[in-house]
């Protein structure tokens, strides 16, 4: 009998307005038993409304620095202040249940992911054009000019390192999109890789029969 799949490890960037949390959010609510969110840890404080175990793990930076120093994350940064990190322990958990695991990070986040855990799947995610980019970033309504132009810049930026994902997505039609992307992650469990066990107890069954 097969064994149970393991779940996959998919590393979602895009360039800011490239409508990555509305099409995570539409693939949870599509998939409900197929995938789970990671779950970042961090140093800051709750906001209201923020839920432990849903929103962040909230822990202490002397409880953030032990993890560090156990290599109990898989990537970490640290921002105005504070630290925000991946803890293993819980993606190991969701895999290990058969549940693909999206984590949403910037590229180099991304990279690091893949150094640590080769098996890691990369997309990226940009709109069809940069002119609908930065009609998108326009259209959001809460920047100025200057912020958007810095948004932009960086884009052009993260631009670069692209060619380091497995696979590049193109929103245009939100729903077609979501589907591509689900599409792609059920496609990576057929991979002859990803599948050495199974193909090693069909081997031994077929062993079995051989007089």
């Amino acid at each position: 009998m097969y064994t149970e799949r393991k779940g996959i490890l998919t590393v979602v960037s895009g360039f800011s307005g490239a409508g990555k949390g509305t099409i995570m959010k539409k693939l949870l609510q599509a998939y409900p038993d197929r995938y789970a969110l990671s779950v970042s840890a961090t140093t800051r404080e709750p906001r209201p409304g923020e839920t432990e175990g849903r929103e962040y793990f909230f822990v202490s930076t002397e409880e953030f620095e032990k993890m560090i120093d156990n290599g109990a994350l898989i990537e970490y940064a640290r921002y105005v202040n504070n630290y925000y990190g991946t803890p293993k322990a819980y993606v190991e958990q969701m895999l290990s249940q058969g549940r693909d695991v999206i984590l949403e990070i910037e590229i180099q986040g991304a990279l690091k992911v893949k150094e640590q855990l080769p098996d890691t799947l990369l997309l990226f995610i940009t709109p069809p054009t940069a002119q609908e980019l930065k009609e998108r970033l326009v259209g959001r309504g809460t920047e100025d000019i200057a912020a958007i132009e810095s948004r932009l810049s960086r884009a052009a930026e993260e631009s670069q390192g692209i060619e380091a994902y497995d696979y590049f997505v193109i929103n245009d039609d939100l729903d077609a999109c979501v589907s591509q992307i689900h599409g792609i992650i059920e496609g990576e469990h057929f991979r002859v890789n990803r599948n050495h066990h199974r193909i090693y107890e069909m081997r031994q069954e077929l062993n079995s029969f051989v007089k």
